[in-house]
């Protein structure tokens, strides 16, 4: 059994409730979100999500039980993290959910803490990460990346 299938961590807020507990994952509207409403993953698989949430620590947030948003850390549990698919449902932005998601992920999950490096892509939150010490690449000529850009269909 790895790190990640013994992870279960709870936070709550008034009616919201961040969990870590994937047997509580709606994989359908994580799909559905993702393949028709997102910039990142147009018309992915959902065979494709299914493996992302199997291999990543992932975060849901409810609202009286029912999911409204997601986000995944893709991570060695060491060194290195890497944020992905973050999103809270249209209707309930303007909540402070997304700064609370990212409250829990940097500082209340004792496994993700010290590492020396954590990564995203945003064509849209700048200012929602660099709340968490996000910045632009310090030696971007020492980072590469190898992109398969071709669509999902």
């Amino acid at each position: 059994m790895s790190l990640l299938d013994t992870l279960v961590y709870k936070f709550q807020k008034e009616a919201f409730v961040i969990s870590t507990d994937k047997s509580k994952l709606d994989i359908d509207l994580i799909h559905d979100y993702l393949s028709k409403d997102s910039y990142w993953a147009e018309n992915i698989p959902r065979e494709i999500i299914e493996r992302s949430i199997a291999n990543s620590l992932t975060f849901g947030i409810y609202h009286h039980q029912k999911q409204i948003g997601f986000a995944r850390v893709i991570t060695d549990f060491a060194t290195y993290g890497y944020l992905g698919d973050v999103f809270v449902l249209a209707s309930y932005r303007g909540q402070g959910l997304s700064k609370w998601l990212m409250d829990c992920i940097f500082n209340q999950i004792p496994e993700l803490q010290g590492f020396r490096r954590w990564s995203l892509a945003t064509a849209d939150a700048h200012s929602l990460y660099q709340q968490y010490g996000f910045t632009a690449l310090a030696r971007p000529e020492r980072m590469m990346e190898k992109v398969n850009f071709t669509k999902y269909s």
